[in-house]
C-alpha cells in the first residue's frame, strides 16, 4: 500500500530555514524589559519586567511542570553562576491544572522577575544570554525564548572591531590574485544544474510527458502548426522561467538578512542534519517504498487554471508539470541548490536555470521536429531503474550532509574510514541491486543486460574497487579523486594516519599570527576556511602538500586558518553586538562569527577557501585568491605576495 506524504521543500523549506537563521521570532507575545543590579564587583541582579498580555496567564518561574521548568536563564559563557533563584514579584494565583494535572502559580498583568547571579573573573559590558519561559490560558500551553543583551555597571568594554582600515584589498601593493569566488564558476553551476536537469528528464515523473504534451499542443493547432509549435516553445520556456523563479526570495532576502546566510546555510549543524533526514527519505522514496507529493488541492488547482486563456493557460500547465514531477525533481534539484548555496543568490539562480533549461528545453525541440518523437525510448521498467539508482545517490550525498555537521561539531561519529566504508556499501548496494539480486516494491525484474545496465555495473564496481584502500592506514588511501568529500585525512579512526600532514600545522587566531608575523618580519597568509568546505580539503590535500607550496607556506610565511563555521564560543569579554561596515548590527557569540564577519567586513567575500596575504602593518599586498587547484598557479600568487612585501618594505 501507498504511503503519500505532503511534504513542501522547494522553495518554501529552504525560504524559511534561511529566514529562522537570520532572524528571531518578531510575534513573541510577551514584551520584556531587561536590566541588572550591581550587588558588588563580583554579584549582580538581573531584573526581567513585562506589562503581561491581556488574557494570557504567566507561569511562575519556581515550579517544575511535570519534568519542564516554567522558566530557565541560559547563558554564552556556562562559567557564570546562578547564586539565588528566580523570584516573582506580581499578583500571583493557584489553581488545578488540568494540561499537567498539578496545582500550578501563574499571574497577570505587570509582572518582575528577579536573579542573582555571579561572574567568575572580569564582568562584561553586555550580558548575552536567553530567557525561555511559559504562559498559557484554559487549555493552551505555549513556550517562548527571549534573547537579552543587558548592560552591566562597571563591565569592561571590550568590542571588538572586525574592519581593519589598514586593509585595502582593491589597492594592494601587487595586482595579482581573483576579482572573485573561485569556488565553482557561473558556467560550471550552469552546467551542473543542466546535468541535474537531464537527469530528472529521465525520471518517470517527467520522461513520459514529454510526447504526451508536444503531441497535445501540436493536435490542438493541428490547422495552425506554427502556433502548435509557438505553444509549446512557450511552454518549455515557463518551465525554465518557474525553476528561476524559485530562487527570487533569496535575492529579495539578501537585501535584509546579513551577507554570510548562505554560508550558514550550507555549514549550520541543524540544517546539515536536516538535509541528512530529507534525503534519507528521498532515497526511500526512489527505492519505491513510498511516493513524496505536494498537496492534491495545489496540484488541482493549478490545473484548472491550465485552461485560462492561451498564454496564462500554458504558464499554468508548465506549473502543473513542475508541481506534479516534485517528487522525482525534487531530490535533484535540492541537491544542487544544497551544494552551491553558500555561494550566494546568482549561484542559485544560474544552477536552477540549467535545471530548468534542460527541462524545458525538449518540450520546445520536439515540438518543432515531431518526427524525432518517434526516436525517443518508450516510456517503462528503464525508468523505475533509473529512479533507484539515483535513491543510491542520495543516501551518498545524505552521508555527506551527516558528516558536514559532525565536522562542524567535532563529534567524532563518521570518521573518514567509517564515511568511506558507507560509501563502499551503497555502492556494493547498487551493483547487487543492478545485478538483479535484490528487488524493491516496483522493480522490474531483470531479464537481460543492456549497454546502459552494464556501463553501470562497471561504474559502481569500479567505484568500489577505487573506495576500498581508503580503509586502512596506507598511502594508497589518499583517495585524490574524490579529495574533499570525504572528512579530512587527519581525522581518522587510526591513532597515527599515515597521509595526515605532519608538517605545516597553521595558527588559529588573527592576532596570535599578526604579532609573530611582525617578530619574525614575515607576510601574514590568511586562510579563511571551514569545516565543512570541501574545498579548502581539496587545498589542503592536493596544494598544499605540493614541495614547492609547502616550502613557501612553511620558510616564507606566517600562515592563520580561520574557521568561519567553528561553534566554540568566543570568550564572554568578546560576545556582543558590533556594527557591520553597512550599518548593520550584529551579534557575536561563536569564533565562527567572529571570523566570518571579520572576511566579510574586510575581504568582501563570504565563501571558502579564500586566501589573502598581509603585511605586518596589515596592508593588502595583493588580492585574495580563491579555489585554486593548480600548484603552480597557487605558487604564482604566493611569489607575487613575496615581492609585494619586498616593496612594501625594501
Amino acid at each position: 500500500m501507498r504511503i503519500f506524504q505532503q511534504v513542501f521543500l522547494l522553495p518554501i523549506v529552504c525560504l524559511a530555514c534561511c529566514f529562522s537563521l537570520s532572524a528571531q521570532d518578531s510575534t513573541a507575545q510577551y514584551d520584556w524589559k531587561a536590566s541588572s543590579k550591581r550587588i558588588n564587583p563580583q554579584h549582580y541582579e538581573l531584573v526581567f519586567e513585562t506589562p503581561g498580555v491581556q488574557g494570557w496567564q504567566l507561569y511562575s518561574p519556581d515550579q517544575v511542570l511535570i519534568d519542564l521548568p516554567s522558566a530557565a536563564i541560559h547563558f554564552n559563557d556556562s562559567a557564570i553562576q546562578i547564586i539565588a533563584p528566580f523570584q516573582s514579584f506580581a499578583q500571583e494565583s493557584t489553581f488545578q491544572s488540568p494540561i499537567f494535572e498539578q496545582k500550578v502559580k501563574v499571574s497577570e498583568g505587570k509582572t518582575t522577575w528577579k536573579i542573582s547571579i555571579q561572574f567568575p573573573a572580569t564582568v562584561p559590558q553586555n550580558l548575552m544570554g536567553k530567557l525561555s519561559y511559559s504562559f498559557g490560558r484554559n487549555d493552551e500551553f505555549k513556550t517562548e525564548e527571549l534573547a537579552f543583551s543587558i548592560p552591566m555597571e562597571g563591565g569592561v568594554d571590550s568590542t571588538w572591531v572586525p574592519r581593519i582600515p589598514a586593509i585595502d584589498i582593491n589597492h594592494p601593493v601587487n595586482d595579482c590574485g581573483d576579482e572573485g569566488t573561485k569556488n565553482k564558476s557561473i558556467l560550471s553551476i550552469f552546467l551542473l544544474g543542466l546535468l541535474g536537469g537531464l537527469i530528472a528528464l529521465l525520471t518517470p515523473c517527467v520522461f513520459p510527458m514529454i510526447p504526451v504534451t508536444v503531441t497535445f499542443f501540436t493536435k490542438k493547432s493541428a490547422d495552425r502548426k506554427r502556433k502548435g509549435i509557438g505553444n509549446a516553445a512557450l511552454y518549455g520556456f515557463f518551465i525554465f522561467f518557474i525553476y528561476i523563479l524559485i530562487t527570487v526570495p533569496f535575492h529579495v532576502a539578501t537585501k535584509t538578512i546579513n551577507p554570510e546566510i548562505f554560508n550558514n546555510i550550507s555549514t549550520n549543524v541543524w540544517l546539515n542534519l536536516f538535509f541528512f533526514a530529507i534525503f534519507i527519505v528521498f532515497a526511500i522514496s526512489f527505492f519505491g517504498f513510498f511516493e513524496i507529493v505536494l498537496p492534491s488541492r495545489l496540484a488541482n488547482k493549478m490545473d484548472s487554471k491550465s485552461g485560462m486563456g492561451n498564454i496564462a493557460g500554458i504558464f499554468f500547465m508548465a506549473g502543473t508539470l513542475t508541481i506534479v514531477s516534485f517528487s522525482c525533481t525534487g531530490p535533484i534539484l535540492g541537491t544542487l541548490l544544497a551544494n552551491v548555496a553558500e555561494q550566494g543568490a546568482w549561484p542559485l539562480t544560474v544552477g536552477a536555470a540549467g535545471f530548468g533549461l534542460a527541462l524545458g528545453l525538449p518540450f520546445a525541440l520536439f515540438a518543432m521536429f515531431p518526427g524525432w518523437l518517434q526516436s525517443l525510448p518508450k516510456s517503462g521498467s528503464w525508468m523505475t531503474t533509473v529512479k533507484v539508482v539515483l535513491g543510491f545517490l542520495e543516501l551518498a550525498l545524505a552521508i555527506k550532509f551527516l558528516s558536514n555537521a559532525d565536522l562542524v561539531k567535532q563529534w567524532g561519529l563518521l570518521k573518514r574510514e567509517v564515511f568511506i566504508g558507507l560509501w563502499i556499501l551503497i555502492s556494493v548496494a547498487a551493483v547487487i541491486y543492478l545485478l538483479g539480486w535484490i528487488r524493491f516494491p516496483h522493480s522490474p525484474k531483470v531479464k537481460k543486460f543492456g549497454l546502459i545496465r552494464i556501463l553501470f555495473i562497471l561504474l559502481f564496481s569500479g567505484m568500489t574497487v577505487y573506495l576500498v584502500p581508503g580503509l586502512f592506514n596506507t598511502k594508497k588511501a589518499n583517495l585524490k579523486w574524490i579529495s574533499g568529500f570525504p572528512p579530512p585525512l587527519c581525522y581518522s579512526i587510526y591513532s597515527d594516519p599515515v597521509n595526515c600532514r605532519k608538517g605545516l600545522r597553521p595558527l588559529d587566531d588573527y592576532k596570535t599570527a599578526l604579532a609573530k608575523a611582525k617578530k619574525e618580519n614575515k607576510p601574514l597568509l590568511i586562510d579563511f576556511t571551514g569545516w565543512a568546505c570541501v574545498n579548502c580539503r581539496k587545498m589542503e590535500e592536493s596544494v598544499w602538500t605540493d614541495p614547492v607550496v609547502d616550502d613557501l607556506m612553511h620558510q616564507q610565511f606566517v600562515v592563520v586558518s580561520l574557521y568561519v563555521d567553528e561553534r566554540r564560543k568566543l570568550p564572554i569579554l568578546e560576545q556582543g553586538k558590533i556594527k557591520t561596515e553597512r550599518g548593520d548590527e550584529k551579534t557575536m557569540i561563536t569564533v565562527g562569527d567572529k571570523w566570518a564577519t571579520f572576511q566579510t567586513e574586510n575581504f568582501g567575500a563570504t565563501s571558502q577557501p579564500q586566501y589573502a596575504i598581509l603585511s605586518p602593518d596589515e596592508k593588502a599586498l595583493t588580492k585574495t585568491k580563491f579555489y585554486t587547484p593548480n600548484p603552480k598557479e597557487f605558487v604564482k600568487w604566493l611569489e607575487c605576495g613575496l615581492e609585494a612585501s619586498k616593496k612594501n618594505h625594501p
